[in-house]
C-alpha cells in the first residue's frame, strides 16, 4: 500500500488492484543502465514474497524474493536455450535438464546461448520458505528447496500416525493434495487404504474462493462419497488443513451420509490460527478455524468422533529440516516486521481510498 501511494502521489496511474501492476511501475521508472541495475534498485524496496519472471528483447529474467518464500525455478530445454517455471513439474514437462532453483535474492538471465546468475540482492538473515508448498500449494511432483513434495507428504502422513493414531477399519484421503499422506498413514498403521471420495477435477481449489457461499458451493460440486468404500465403518479421513472449517464440516457430513460408522479426521499439519501476508488469502483471524476454536470445539462444530494435528515438529521432521521456513500461519512469527501499510487489508484500503 506504501509503494500504490508513492506511484500515485508521483501521478503515475494505476489500472487495476493488482500488487504485480505496482511492480511493474516501479520496474519501468527504476534507475539503471542494465536491467539487472532496475531489478536490483527495485528490490531494495520491496518487501514481502515475490517471484518474477521479465521478458525483454535480449533475455529473460527470473528473479526470486530475498526470504524465498515461493519457488522458482530454471532448466535448460532440449533442443537448446533456457525456461523458468514456479514448478519443476512445469520444467520436467518441457523436457528440461540441468533444472536449478534461483535462490533466495538471486537474479537468473536467461538467454537462447546461456544462463547466468547475480545477486540482486543479499539474502534475508531468516531464510522463510513456505511450508505450506510442502503441506498443500506445490504440485506433488515438484521440488522445493531441493525436497520431493509427493515424498514430503508421505512422511507427514508417516509422522500423523505416529503421533494422533485412529482405531479404524479404512483410511482415506481428501483428493488430490492428501493422498501421499494418507497412503504413509495407513502404512505406518498397518491400515487398509482406499478412496472414500471421486474428485471432480474441473473445479478449483476452493479454500480460495472469495466468499463462503462460494466455498461451500465448490465443495458440494466437488466431490462424491462412495458408500460402497464407506457404509457401516470406521473411517479416518487425511486432509492436508483446515482453513476456516467450510470443507472438512461438509465432507465429514458427506462421508456420514454415505454410511461411515464413525468419522476420525486426520490432519498434516498444526492448527492455521494466524493469517497469511504473504500473499496467500487465508482468510482474517475471526474468519481461521483454528484461532477462533480449540482442536476439541472444532472437531465438536465439525461433526468428527475425533480431530487431531501433525505438531510443528512432527511436520518440520517430515520436511526434513527445521529451519529455514515460514512457519507464521501456524506459530504467528512473521520472517519480516509488518506495520499497518503492509497487512492485505491495508493494501485494500488504500486501493478504496
Amino acid at each position: 500500500a506504501m509503494l500504490r501511494r508513492e506511484l500515485l502521489e508521483n501521478g503515475i496511474g494505476l489500472q487495476s488492484s493488482s500488487d504485480t501492476e505496482v511492480l511493474i511501475m516501479m520496474l519501468a521508472g527504476a534507475p539503471g543502465d542494465t536491467w539487472e541495475d532496475r531489478l536490483r534498485a527495485c528490490m531494495a524496496r520491496w518487501r514481502g514474497a515475490y517471484c518474477l519472471t521479465v521478458l525483454t528483447r535480449e533475455a529473460v529474467y527470473a528473479v526470486r524474493d530475498p526470504w524465498g518464500f515461493r519457488p522458482l525455478s530454471a532448466g535448460r530445454l532440449p533442443d537448446g536455450g533456457w525456461a523458468a517455471a514456479s514448478e519443476t513439474g512445469a520444467l520436467q514437462t518441457l523436457g528440461c535438464g540441468e533444472i536449478r532453483e534461483v535462490e533466495p535474492g538471486q537474479i537468473l538471465r536467461l538467454t537462447a546461448d546461456s544462463l547466468t546468475a547475480s545477486q540482486g540482492i543479499k539474502p534475508a538473515p531468516r531464510r522463510a520458505l513456505c511450508v505450506f508448498e510442502h503441506v498443500y500449494f506445490s504440485r506433488p511432483d515438484s521440488l522445493f528447496d531441493g525436497r520431493n513434495v509427493h515424498a514430503v507428504r508421505q512422511r507427514l502422513g508417516v509422522e500423523l500416525a505416529r503421533e494422533a493414531p485412529a482405531e479404524v477399519d479404512v483410511v482415506i484421503p481428501v483428493p488430490d493434495s492428501s493422498v501421499p499422506a494418507a497412503m504413509g498413514y495407513a502404512r505406518e498403521l498397518e491400515l487398509e487404504y482406499n478412496d472414500g471420495f471421486i474428485k471432480n477435477r474441473y473445479i478449483g481449489r476452493t479454500f480460495i474462493q472469495p466468499t463462503d457461499a462460494l466455498r461451500r458451493q465448490g465443495v458440494a460440486m466437488k466431490f462424491l462419497a462412495l458408500p460402497e468404500n464407506l457404509r457401516g465403518r470406521r473411517v479416518a479421513i487425511i486432509d492436508d488443513s483446515i482453513v476456516r472449517g467450510n470443507t472438512s464440516g461438509q465432507l465429514i457430513t458427506m462421508l456420514r451420509k454415505a454410511g461411515a460408522q464413525e468419522v476420525h479426521m486426520r490432519i498434516t499439519c498444526p492448527p492455521i490460527k494466524h493469517p497469511c501476508y504473504m500473499g496467500v488469502d487465508m482468510g482474517t483471524y475471526e474468519e481461521l478455524i483454528g484461532h477462533r476454536l480449540s482442536v476439541e470445539a472444532m472437531a465438536r462444530e465439525l461433526g468428527a468422533d475425533s480431530l487431531a494435528f501433525l505438531s510443528l515438529e512432527g511436520m518440520m521432521r517430515a520436511v526434513g529440516q527445521a529451519e529455514g521456513y515460514c512457519q507464521a500461519c501456524f506459530t504467528g512469527d512473521y520472517p519480516l516486521d509488518l506495520s499497518h501499510d503492509r497487512l492485505k487489508t491495508g493494501f485494500e484500503g488504500a486501493i478504496a481510498g
